[in-house]
């Protein structure tokens, strides 16, 4: 039987493994889950909506909002800064409401710190080559970024040992059921 407080779920994966797909396939068959919208300095990509995908913000606003302990993690990644708003996940969990994060493997260190009951998933992609397509794919960055972007992929990759559940997304579809598998088995 749960309790009254919800549970905290961490998905993390190296760039291009399809963390977001499978994040929001997953929002998107159980809507009752909040998905936590980080804060990032970098510029969005094409498609990506302020307040949907993530939450644009200067570097000085980001090192302001350091400042103030407004983050629940935060990293730097190849040259921007990402973080998870501490209130709002603070507020779902203790209203019941499972909370997912979906955040880098540094940010990731600290949530299990903080929380170590935390669920934590971490996604892989069938092979490098396949994620090298699909960052490549994206035509998003130039080459600089995407070497760094693939160097810091595999040095994730050798830090899945840390998460309690390991999954290949070789199937978005797949990859999301079996990540609900794992949520419905925690209680």
């Amino acid at each position: 039987m749960r309790g009254d407080r919800g549970r905290l779920f961490v998905i993390s994966a190296p760039s291009g493994a399809g963390k977001s797909t499978i994040t929001r396939r997953i929002i998107t068959l159980r809507p009752e889950i909040v998905l936590s919208v980080s804060f990032t300095t970098r510029q969005p990509r094409d498609g990506e909506k302020d307040g949907v995908a993530y939450h644009f913000v200067s570097k000085a606003r980001f090192g302001e909002m350091i400042g103030q302990g407004e983050f629940l993690e935060y990293a730097e990644y190849v040259g921007e800064f990402y973080g998870t708003p501490k209130r709002p996940v603070c507020e779902w969990l203790d209203s019941g409401k499972d909370v997912l994060l979906e955040i880098e493997v540094r940010g990731a260190r600290q949530v299990m710190a903080q929380a170590p009951d935390a669920t934590t998933i971490f996604i892989v992609p069938p092979d490098m080559q396949e994620l090298e397509r699909r960052l490549r794919g994206r035509r998003s960055e130039p080459e600089e970024k995407m070497a760094s972007r693939l160097d810091k992929a595999r040095q994730e990759l050798r830090e899945k040992e840390l998460y309690k559940h390991i999954v290949v997304n070789d199937n978005v579809s797949r990859a999301a059921e079996e990540i609900l598998g794992i949520i419905d088995c925690i209680h």
